[in-house]
């Protein structure tokens, strides 16, 4: 008879999810590179979302200072907070990276990482986009591929000599970017397309430039872009093999459905993936799921926690399979149509509810339930450590004023809303 498969049940799943996440108390990281690494990617599509990602992960009252336990005490440090950790990391010691990645999407990640997720997610998209780019740019244009290879080779050269440059800029110093191509030739969306912005995304999809330093505050998405090293790109296996080990790491155990949908990729590449590191097969509630060779053990559960996490987070973006995190009753409420997640507000490895931050700049939360938290003192200790999470949120937040870029309805209710926290019915 065969080894019978183990079972790991959805509590172990959710203790797996508060340390590897570095959402629990005890789990929380010293910095944001620390953060990245354990969650490998960070979502980037909306600019702040990564910001407020880190700073629910970091130790201390505020970002990764320790010793700041009042909303004071965050004011006064904020400097030394989830911003300027993320500015270090990203803009100067650059051990961080913003580029796409899986499904088309843009991510932060540890620099390290950039050569296998070129090489597996985002390699094949940027020949495609430059395909594509050629394609419209000389059906309906005097332009050709020469004239396009001539515009990149001034347009690089610029960046070598600025080190950083906005579009804009750039457009005002290479006059060829302010051309305008017409995209659709004969179809519906017939129309000019200004050069500049696809061609920037089309460099930034190959590796060859990256973006840098926003304009404006840390929510802004209008960045600046830079050169980027060369890199050699690992061989194709070598690559999906080391994405979906990392990825396993923080967040197996997962299944066939969560990996393909995570990485965007066929399902026979995530196949050859799993066999190529081995891993072990172990039973969940939706089916068979897969985990690192002896990655089996419980992991203790931690003490109480709780945490308000962005829209679009990593952790509440994490699985295709979600069930065993967010009821699926709460649903309509913290996604959009699209399926972009809302801000979640967390109990002891489950969504109870969401929050948002008002004009004036409150940040306030609703309870959808209780997390299975049962009995007045459970419920007084979930809402207590809930405050206090919004109260470090909004500490080193400030003055800022955060608007998901993808508006979910229980998020707009609530920035709308005229009452600060409660509970709904």
């Amino acid at each position: 008879m065969g080894t019978k498969m183990r079972v790991i049940t959805e509590d172990e799943r959710r203790a797996r999810l508060a340390v590897r996440h570095r959402l629990a108390g005890e789990a929380r990281a010293s910095s944001a590179v620390e953060v990245a690494n354990s969650l490998v990617a960070l979502h980037a599509t909306d600019p702040a979302s990564v910001y407020l990602a880190v700073g629910a992960r970091l130790r201390g009252g505020v970002g990764g200072v320790e010793g700041a336990g009042d909303v004071a005490d965050a004011h006064r440090l904020r400097d030394a907070g989830p911003v300027a950790e993320l500015e270090r990391a990203l803009y100067e010691d650059r051990t961080l990276t913003r580029m796409h990645g899986m499904r088309h999407t843009i991510f932060v990640f540890p620099t390290a990482l950039v050569p296998a997720v070129h090489a597996s997610a985002t390699r094949d998209v940027a020949t495609r986009e430059r395909a594509s780019l050629l394609r419209h740019l000389t059906a309906g244009s005097a332009y050709d591929a020469d004239w396009l290879a001539e515009t990149e080779r001034l347009l690089l050269a610029e960046l070598a000599v600025r080190g950083e440059a906005t579009g804009a800029e750039l457009g005002a110093a290479v006059p060829r970017l302010r051309a305008e191509y017409v995209y659709g030739v004969g179809t519906r969306q017939e129309g000019p397309q200004p050069l500049s912005s696809r061609l920037l995304r089309v460099l930034g999809m190959e590796g060859r430039i990256a973006r840098g330093r926003p304009q404006g505050a840390w929510t802004s998405s209008r960045f600046r872009w830079t050169l980027t090293p060369d890199r050699p790109d690992p061989s194709d296996e070598d690559a999906h093999a080391e994405l979906v080990r990392r990825w396993l790491a923080a967040s197996g155990p997962a299944t066939e459905a969560d990996l393909k949908w995570w990485t965007g990729w066929k399902v026979t590449d995530v196949r050859k993936a799993l066999a190529a590191i081995g891993t072990e097969t172990v039973q969940l509630a939706e089916g068979t799921g897969h985990v690192l060779p002896g990655d089996t053990e419980p992991v203790p559960a931690p003490e109480p926690w709780a945490a308000l996490l962005p829209a679009l987070d990593p952790t509440a973006m994490g699985w295709q399979y979600r069930d065993w995190y967010t009821d699926p009753a709460h649903k309509a409420a913290l996604y959009d149509r699209s399926g972009n997640i809302g801000p979640t507000v967390w109990w002891n490895g489950r969504i109870v509810g969401g929050w948002a931050q008002r004009p004036d700049g409150e940040i306030v939360w609703r309870l959808l339930d209780d997390g299975g938290a049962t009995g007045e003192a459970a419920g007084v200790e979930a809402r207590s450590a809930i405050e206090a999470e919004a109260a470090r949120l909004a500490g080193w937040v400030g003055d800022v004023r955060v608007t998901p870029r993808f508006r979910t309805p229980l998020e707009r209710e609530l920035a709308g809303a005229q009452t600060g926290t409660g509970t709904a019915g």
